[in-house]
């Protein structure tokens, strides 16, 4: 491609029909050029100069009855898991508290449950927390499984900016790794949780022992939603004793810039976030995973149940890039102006865009 025609994908309106063999293409141009848009299309969108630290909390963990093939929490699987119920809403809000204190502006809460409870003690908790975390001034995000349309209404008038529920991977590769609930199980909950008025945080892992073809029909589905998800997590697979596809090989780094840098292309107004595995990754891969258009991490030093790089590590690296931490209340508005602008494009705007 000239430079001409990199400039106008960096250019073009944001859209929502590529095809995966658009995607593809994309995915493995020489890498040289696919960061020049990426990087190109990032700084156009965002702040280039600033990543979110976000924190994540398992409020619930262990004894999930999904059958999810990666999942340390599954009641299936046979990892070592310390299990415990749902968490005292003082527990939670010192949690966010100390959040707060070490630079986090999002807090996100995950409980293993195939479907949070509809009402009782445990359910007004959720919504109570939710509530009150939200008068902190951090962004509020909650991962508790499959929702109803009460359920996603209940947790928007408490405060949730954001509810999480990732696709994982592609409509084809997903029954391998999952077997407990359908695809469009998922795509059906997070209809619910849009039609709410919550924001959408839904992502995928790469690793599983899937192609290149699946990430690309990841991706896909991604730039299928109108509008595209607000977070985009994009997690390395990190692997669990006890679970069923501990044993697959790892990747090559590149690929998971590849992956970010796709992510950000075709999703231009989306928040991608670089997730899980972490720990395992160089400050080089990461380094140009940020060049690439990721603008947020998970730090703390654990996420859910696998370890995670501490916040002394975070601020270190964000030190060495030149970046800094984005403050909880500017973020808050931050978001909400990118969010109205991928509100305002539409299918009908968008039908005649090109690849180039």
């Amino acid at each position: 491609m000239t430079y001409d025609d990199l400039q106008d994908m960096i250019d073009n309106p944001p859209r929502h029909d590529y095809t995966r063999e658009q995607i593809a293409e994309i995915y493995n141009m020489p890498i040289t050029q696919l960061m020049f848009v990426a990087s190109g299309i990032h700084q156009k969108n965002h702040n280039g100069t600033e990543v979110q630290l976000s924190n994540l909390l398992s409020i619930k963990t262990g004894g999930c009855k999904e059958k999810c093939g990666y999942c340390s929490q599954s009641a299936h699987n046979e990892a070592e898991v310390d299990s415990h119920g749902l968490l005292a809403e003082e527990k939670i809000l010192e949690e966010a508290q100390k959040a707060k204190d070490i630079g986090a502006s999002r807090f996100c809460m995950g409980a293993a449950w195939r479907t949070p409870p509809k009402h009782g003690p445990g359910y007004d908790r959720l919504l109570s927390v939710a509530e009150k975390v939200k008068d902190m001034g951090l962004e509020v995000c909650m991962t508790l499984g499959m929702l109803d349309e009460k359920q996603a209404d209940d947790l928007k008038n408490a405060g949730v900016d954001y509810y999480n529920h990732n696709l994982d991977t592609s409509r084809e590769y997903y029954g391998k790794v999952i077997t407990s609930r359908t695809y469009d199980d998922r795509l059906n909950t997070l209809e619910k949780v849009r039609k709410s008025g919550m924001k959408i945080c839904s992502g995928g892992i790469i690793g599983m022992g899937e192609e290149l073809k699946d990430r690309y029909g990841l991706l896909e589905e991604l730039n299928h939603l109108n509008p595209h998800p607000e977070s985009v997590p994009i997690n390395k697979f990190v692997k669990i004793a006890g679970t069923p596809i501990y044993g697959n090989e790892d990747f090559d780094s590149f690929d998971l810039v590849r992956m970010v840098a796709t992510a950000r292309i075709v999703l231009p107004f989306s928040e991608i976030r670089l997730s899980a595995g972490r720990k395992g990754m160089s400050q080089e891969t990461q380094a140009m995973c940020f060049m690439a258009g990721a603008s947020s991490i998970f730090t703390g030093e654990r996420l859910l149940t696998a370890d995670n790089p501490g916040i002394k590590h975070d601020k270190g690296l964000l030190s060495k890039l030149g970046l800094k931490p984005v403050v909880a209340e500017a973020k808050l508005e931050l978001s909400d102006a990118l969010i109205q602008k991928n509100m305002t494009t539409s299918k009908s705007t968008l039908a005649g865009a090109s690849l180039n």
